[in-house]
């Protein structure tokens, strides 16, 4: 005996239904999302605060007040000097970023799958985690010269270990118990890496990438400054050299502004999207 077809009526109301749960879930991840965004807000306003008082007592020579450093950032925006010097700057950290995030994701999860792997790797990560990023600039210069080599692999060699340990340690500390309930309950290798893998893993490769990319702004920014004559780094040693504390401020406020742009409207997104079965749990 078969089913009779749902009336039009009846299946146009439960796509509706449908339709209908799918935008109150839309709106409630958003509005989560922005309402989380209230404590960063807070945290950047006290801070400003604090600027502005050390600003007051030591005097504008020393440390201008945040409204003399935005004016000049606003200056060298409009007049079109500071884009090229931020999109160099991030687009050297972001070489160096990304190359650190592949490699130190997949050889940190395979040296996490074997013990040989681990204990081969172990002493090779504590010499590169130890090295200060100054004596790879050095090594670096000697190896790259003055351009863009420099500054990147500067980046990829500080941040590959921060990822690679991150990635180790979240495949080595995959509860057993869950690989058996797996097992038992029969799911395939998809899902078990998408449902069990997966979110466990992430939990310790997301804050190491974010780790990583505040180390890579500040490393690449020293690189150009030593090395390069162009990005925020260069700009930086101009300033500095003409005793301009509200051009310093100014290209720090630029170096900063795009370090949060990236974290927050890239890494984050995805980290919520990722990591949504905690809302869940």
């Amino acid at each position: 005996m078969t089913t009779p077809d749902r009336p039009p009526a009846l299946a146009s109301l439960s796509r509706l239904h449908l339709l209908r749960l799918a935008l109150s879930e839309s709106l409630r991840t958003t509005g989560h999302y922005l309402w989380s965004g209230w404590g960063s807000i807070a945290a950047i306003c006290l801070f400003l605060t604090a600027w502005d008082a050390t600003a007051t007592q030591l005097g504008t020579l020393i440390l201008p007040t945040p409204i003399e450093a935005l004016r000049t950032l606003q200056g060298l925006l409009q007049d079109g000097s500071a884009w090229p010097e931020i999109v160099t700057t991030a687009r050297r950290a972001l070489i160096g970023f990304g190359l650190s995030v592949v490699a130190g994701s997949v050889l940190g999860l395979t040296a996490g799958v074997s013990m040989t792997a681990s204990m081969t790797s172990r002493p090779i990560i504590t010499v590169l985690m130890g090295m200060p990023p100054i004596a790879w600039l050095i090594l670096a210069l000697l190896w790259f010269g003055a351009g863009d080599g420099t500054p990147v692999f500067t980046v990829f060699v500080a941040c590959f270990p921060i990822i690679f340990v991150g990635a180790m340690q979240g495949t080595r500390t995959l509860d057993g118990q869950l690989k058996d309930v797996a097992r038992m309950l029969g799911l395939g290798p998809r899902l078990t890496l998408t449902d069990i893998y997966l979110p466990h893993v992430v939990s310790y490769l997301f804050p190491a990438w974010i780790a990583a990319l505040g180390m890579s702004w500040k490393i690449v920014v020293m690189a150009e400054l030593l090395s390069t004559e162009d990005g925020i780094g260069a700009a930086l040693a101009v300033t500095r050299s003409h005793l301009d504390t509200a051009g310093s401020m100014a290209w720090i406020l630029a170096l900063i502004g795009s370090l949060l742009a990236i974290e927050y409207l890239l890494l984050e997104p995805i980290k919520r999207k990722v990591e949504s079965w905690r809302d869940t749990a």
